[in-house]
C-alpha cells in the first residue's frame, strides 16, 4: 500500500491524542522516506510576543515523524519517540507552518529522522529538529 496524504490525514485521526487533533495538522505530502505536514496559525498556539510556540512545533515535528516513518512503512505500526532534538532559529509569527520530515535511517526497530520546520513563504528554516523512533509493530 503505498501512503497518500489523505491516508496521513486518516491516521492522524485514528491515533493521535484529541490535544494533538487540536493543532489542525493536515498531511500535504507522503512519499518514500519523507512527508511533508501544514502546521496551521492559530492565536491560540502563540506565546508572549507573538510567535508559534515551541511546545507546538515540536508536537508538530514528533507528529510528522510518524507520518513519514508510517510512509516509508506502507502504512501505521505503533511506534514510540524514543528522542527529540529541536533548535529554535527564528519566530514564526501569522504564518503557518510547513513540516518537512526526511527519515535517514530506517531500521527493523528503530527508525531516525531529521524534521525542517519553515514558515510559509520562507526559504530558511525556523526550527530544526531530529527524532528517533522506537518501531513496535
Amino acid at each position: 500500500m503505498t501512503v497518500k496524504p489523505e491516508d496521513g490525514d486518516r491516521i492522524l485521526r485514528d491515533n493521535f491524542a484529541p490535544w494533538v487533533l487540536d493543532l489542525g495538522l493536515t498531511v500535504e505530502e507522503v512519499g518514500d522516506r519523507r512527508a511533508v505536514l501544514r502546521l496551521p496559525w492559530s492565536e491560540r498556539l502563540a506565546r508572549e510576543g507573538g510567535g508559534m510556540s515551541g511546545q507546538a512545533l515540536m508536537a508538530a515535528a514528533d507528529t510528522a515523524t510518524v507520518i513519514a516513518v508510517s510512509g516509508a512503512r506502507d502504512g501505521f505500526v505503533p511506534m514510540t519517540t524514543v528522542q527529540q532534538n529541536t533548535t529554535f532559529q527564528r519566530p514564526i509569527v501569522g504564518r503557518d507552518v510547513l513540516v518537512a520530515v526526511r527519515i535517514t535511517k530506517l531500521g527493523r526497530t528503530l527508525a531516525f529522522a531529521d524534521v525542517t520546520m519553515t514558515a510559509e513563504g520562507d526559504d530558511e528554516p525556523a526550527a530544526h529538529a531530529t527524532t528517533v523512533y522506537a518501531i513496535m509493530g
